[in-house]
């Protein structure tokens, strides 16, 4: 029988903000935290890019990291006792874009304690259909919940969640700057700036009917807030947890 999804606080970290598991020796308090996200995981080790790059913009920055990580196995081995203890339930973020390789995984997770749901992220430009595959082949047990950008949250996310789908979330946007020496750098974008337009695909989502997780640019309660009253039914912050508090108050 699948389980619901159910927050008991509307907020939790976005995956690749506080590591594999929680750690009470990083300093950040998750009392009033809902659920723990993991970093990103693959079936197979993954190192970083050979070019790691943080490029800063008004109001945010890019960061290109190739979402290092242990894979599966090794991260099951090393770090499930420590979901299984842990005062949060825990949402592993898996790389989804191998259908066959992610249901191996979740099949595998559905028998992990205190693991609450499984979250789906995906390469850039990846298909709808494999998007879509990934649910067909992963229904079970456990809430699905797919990380999508944000011109799939309205046009894919109905369907999603009417093949079974427990929420979609907001993957964070990528972008491409160019760095100090003159290079071109791709990847991801964090930061206060993505607010807005993260606020409207909230609003737009929830309209819609579909059940959203939102993210990007949450900085502050009042945002938290703000995502909350227009209809998301949890909130994700990343970068905001990797600032210290004195340079944001």
């Amino acid at each position: 029988m699948k389980r619901d999804l159910y927050f008991s606080k509307p907020l939790i970290n976005a995956a690749g903000s506080l590591g594999f598991a929680p750690d009470p020796r990083n300093g950040i308090s998750l009392d009033s935290f809902g659920a723990f996200v993991t970093n990103p995981l693959s079936l197979r080790p993954r190192l970083p890019t050979h070019h790691p790059a943080l490029v800063e913009f008004p109001g945010g920055f890019l960061m290109h990291t190739g979402l290092p990580n242990p894979g599966f196995h090794a991260a099951l081995k090393k770090y499930s006792a420590k979901w299984n203890r842990a005062d949060l339930p825990i949402i592993v973020h898996l790389m989804a874009d191998r259908p066959e390789e992610t249901q191996r995984m979740v099949r595998e997770l559905e028998n992990v304690e205190n693991v609450m749901a499984v979250q789906f992220g995906f390469a850039p430009l990846l298909s709808d259909d494999i998007i879509l595959l990934n649910l067909e082949m992963c229904l079970g047990e456990v809430p699905l919940i797919f990380a999508l950008p944000h011109e799939q949250v309205l046009t894919l996310g109905r369907e999603l969640m009417d093949g079974g789908a427990s929420a979609i979330s907001i993957a964070s946007p990528r972008g491409a700057l160019y760095d100090k020496a003159g290079n071109l750098v791709t990847g991801r974008m964090y930061g206060q700036s993505l607010f807005p337009r993260s606020l409207d695909i909230v609003r737009s989502a929830a309209m819609s009917g579909i059940p959203i997780i939102g993210s990007g640019g949450v900085w502050s309660q009042a945002d938290v807030e703000s995502m909350l009253k227009a209809g998301a039914m949890a909130v994700e912050t990343d970068a905001r947890l990797w600032v210290p508090k004195e340079r944001n108050n």
